[in-house]
Formats: C-alpha cells, structure tokens, sequence
C-alpha cells in the first residue's frame, strides 16, 4: 500500500500579501525540496489530485449565512478580520482546500492508498461554523471529518498538533462524542483557547483533551505527551479512522511561535501516529496541512519528515542542515520539560473522570 499526496498548483494562488505569513512559499518550497530529494518517484508515493468539495459537504460544518459571504467577498475583496482578508478567487481555492482533505480520505476509505498526506491551503483548524479566522476560511479537517461520519464512521480521532489552539475545530465537535479531539499547542498564544479544563459538553463532554505546552518545549517532551496521555487515551477510544492537523509552527525555527520541534521530531510524532493507527485501525490515517510559517528554513525538512513516516521510509537521517540545527541552542532547558510534565499530570487528572487509563 502506497502513501497519498494531495497537492494541486492552484493552492499556490491564494495570496493575502505578498508579505503576509500565510504565503505560497511555504508549499512552492516544500515542492522543490520534495522533487529535489526524488519523493514523487518512490514508488511508495502516489500524488492525487484533490476535487473541490460540494457545497453539501461544507453546509454540514458551515453556515449558509458564512459561506454566501465568502462567495460574495470573493469577487471583489472582503474582510473577516486584521490577519484574514477575503482575496479575489479565494472561494474557488478554499473549496479545493477542503476537497484535498476530502480526497484524501475517500482514497484511504476506498483501499487506493494506506495513508496520506493533504497539502492543501489555506489551512482551516481556526474557522468556526459562522466565520473565519487566523489566516483559515474553510475548516478543512471538520468538513472531512463529517464526510467519514456521513460514510457510517461513528469514531474518529483528531489530533491537533498545530503550535496554535485549533478552537475552531473544537468548537464543532465540542458536544460530539464520536469525536475524540486532542490537541496540543503553546499557551499563551494565539487564540487564547485550550486550557485543560476545556473538556467538551453534553454528551461530548471529555471527548476534548487539551495539553498547553509552555515555550520551550522539545522533541523529547512531545513524545512524552503521546506516551502519557495521546497513545493511552486512543488505544481506549479505539478510533476507526485517525485524522492529524498537522501544523509544522512547532519548529524551532518558526517566527510566531516559540516552541522547539526538529525535523527529526515531526518525522517521529507522525511515525507513532502512524503505529497507533496501523494497530488501531487498519492504518487508515490522513494529515491535513494546517500551520507553519517558517518556509525556507523549516517547513520542507518537516513536511518531508512526516511524508517518509507515513510511507514507511527510514527517518533516521531526517534533520535540517547543519546551519540550520546550529540556531538550536535552548532546546533543552530544563523548565520546559517539568512543566509539560505537571501539565500532563493535570490533564490525566482531569480526565481520569472519564477515561480508566489515566485512572
């Protein structure tokens, strides 16, 4: 079984400003480096090309009232907030965006692929049912999320490794329990959401695990978080399908975070995300781009990282350039892994109400 990538020039086209984070660069470059290292002829790979999504499929996580203003403000312009603009075409490229995810999962549902990776923008984790928000239009991962829900899944697991709080996504399955929502991102930044007593409500209640990570925190400390709370917790959930929003703004490179992942890092999240769904549920997995704003130096080396776990590949030699890796000088502070540390221990004691493993 080979492993899906979803990519389509037109996502090269959104364009907010030339300037602005969420740029055609950070999937241009990591075009070249992916071409350079040969990955599109392994024969373990298999490019897709992504088919925009039905206006039926968004409807089922978006207003009609929102998305009427996204096809109106994309003729001539429009505004949701101070970093989110309506461009001229965005709609057009925001429907292809959702359908790359979409995409990506109906091969991995139908057996064309083992996995797969949607490289698709504009990302979509901060966009809620009746709006937009932090550079995302369209909730990518909610809307392929409830086109597996409409095709009989009735458990799939989100995890959300984006450095910010995916609160969009939260917010929409935040009284579901078919949903098992995990995310860990930095705190404070960037919405402001997430803290661990966020738990879900109604019958949704504990299917939302939230672990705020402090600046600082590494490699070693986010597999300590998938040891302690991500890998019990899923094998207990026992999802049917495993959904990643894999945002890359954890690298220690990124300039709006200030987290500390390597390359190395992302390649062994995804490796075990990959482990748990090859024992849980017949492998079936698909990540779907969010963030990561570090295009030249960081963004390539991850997005390859995490495309050689899901494929299989040896990740052993996965790291940045030298050059690069000589700017990691606070990596291993100490404070940064005792507080993931108390922070996991509130988290399972939180939950420890819901779920045995953390009893």
């Amino acid at each position: 079984m080979k492993t899906g990538i979803v990519f389509h020039e037109k996502y090269l086209k959104h364009e907010q400003t030339p300037t602005h984070p969420e740029r055609k660069e950070r999937l241009a470059y990591t075009i070249d480096q992916l071409t350079e290292e040969g990955i599109f002829e392994d024969e373990r790979i298999v490019l897709i090309n992504p088919e925009p999504a039905k206006e039926e499929d968004v409807l089922r996580v978006h207003t009609k009232e929102y998305i009427e203003f996204l096809k109106r403000a994309s003729k001539t312009g429009g505004f949701i907030d101070f970093d989110t603009n309506v461009p001229v075409g965005l709609y057009e490229i925001a429907m292809l965006a959702a359908g790359g995810a979409i995409t990506a999962a109906k091969w991995v549902v139908e057996g064309k692929v083992r996995n797969a990776f949607a490289m698709v923008r504009p990302p979509g984790h901060h966009a809620k049912p009746y709006t937009g928000a932090g550079f995302c239009y369209i909730n990518n991962m909610a809307v392929m999320v409830e086109w597996l829900k409409k095709r009989g899944f009735k458990r799939i697991l989100i995890l959300d490794w984006d450095a910010h709080h995916g609160d969009g996504t939260q917010e929409i399955f935040y009284e579901d329990d078919s949903v098992l929502f995990i995310s860990t991102h930095q705190m404070p930044l960037y919405p402001g959401t997430g803290y661990p007593h966020e738990v879900g409500r109604g019958k949704g209640e504990g299917y939302t695990i939230n672990i705020p990570l402090p600046p600082g925190t590494s490699d070693e400390s986010y597999l300590y978080v998938f040891e302690k709370v991500i890998e019990p917790v899923a094998e207990e959930f026992e999802p049917e399908f495993i959904a990643i929003s894999a945002g890359q703004d954890n690298h220690f490179t990124d300039p709006l975070t200030g987290l500390a992942l390597t390359a190395r890092g992302y390649a062994e999240m995804m490796k075990r995300a990959v482990n748990l769904a090859e024992k849980l549920c017949k492998g079936r997995l698909v990540a779907v781009l969010e963030g990561g704003y570090s295009v030249e130096s960081a963004l390539p080396y991850t997005n390859l990282g995490i495309i050689a776990a899901l494929a299989g590949m040896d990740i052993s030699n996965i790291r940045e350039p030298a050059k690069i890796l000589s700017e990691l000088r606070w990596r291993k502070r100490d404070y940064a892994s005792q507080k993931v540390r108390d922070t996991v221990a509130e988290v399972r004691s939180i939950h420890s109400k819901y779920w045995s493993c953390f009893r």
